[in-house]
């Protein structure tokens, strides 16, 4: 059985159907990931007991396999009274998940600013919060755009993963679509073709991004 190009092209408009659920959890959980990482990061540097534990927690969430953390959060949640969607826990699950990852990001970026940068901001009569957002944010995102624009593919092409909880992404259409008419060369170079675009996509506005944030540091 050979590859059927018109049978592809019929299957495209079905997968584009679930297009918005894979844009709308790697989007989710790529803020979610970043907003937690930077957290980790933050509390990790706040004290050495609260050091200690977050050290502890971010190395427990990178060491359990995402399935395990989303098996918990849809399966064993609800015996504790605590039932979510099935999109907020994919969301909630690889935001959860990344974190651990992104906090070890956020460290290596911060670790790369001077530390004259934190003493300037000190004696300039800024808050803890105006020194990271104001002063150390746009510093440490120039050097960790790279690692972060691969973590953010990272996350997109861990979408499928959410198929085990039948959030309709666009991987998981792809099989239906191949158990229904036991054609699966078709519908997944398909799938695997519009997840190369957006990889894509999202590597060229990883780039643009640096470019503008070198822009402003050198004004």
């Amino acid at each position: 059985m050979g590859f059927d190009a018109g049978f592809a092209l019929s299957t495209v408009p079905i997968i584009l159907a679930s297009l918005g659920v894979t844009l709308a959890v790697a989007v989710g959980s790529a803020i979610g990931a970043c907003l937690l990482g930077f957290t980790w990061e933050i509390l990790r540097r706040s004290g050495r007991r609260t050091g200690y534990v977050m050290r502890f927690l971010i190395d427990a969430i990178r060491s359990m396999p995402i399935l395990a953390q989303l098996y918990f959060l849809y399966f064993v949640l609800p015996f504790y009274g605590v039932t979510l969607p099935a999109l907020v826990v994919g969301i909630g699950g690889l935001s959860l998940y990344y974190s651990g990852y992104l906090a070890e990001v956020f460290k290596a970026g911060i670790d790369s600013v001077a530390a004259g940068q934190f003493e300037a901001a000190k004696a300039l009569g800024l808050s803890r919060a105006q020194t990271v957002f104001l002063v150390i944010a746009p510093q440490m995102l120039l050097n960790i755009a790279a690692p972060l624009g691969n973590y953010f593919v990272s996350i997109l092409k861990a979408t499928p993963y959410l198929a085990v909880l039948a959030v309709p992404e666009m991987l998981g259409t792809a099989f239906d679509i191949a158990s229904d008419t036991f054609r699966y060369a078709e519908p997944l170079v398909v799938a695997g073709a519009i997840f190369l675009a957006l990889a894509l996509l999202i590597a060229h506005l990883v780039r643009r991004m640096e470019t503008r944030l070198l822009a402003r540091l050198q004004r």
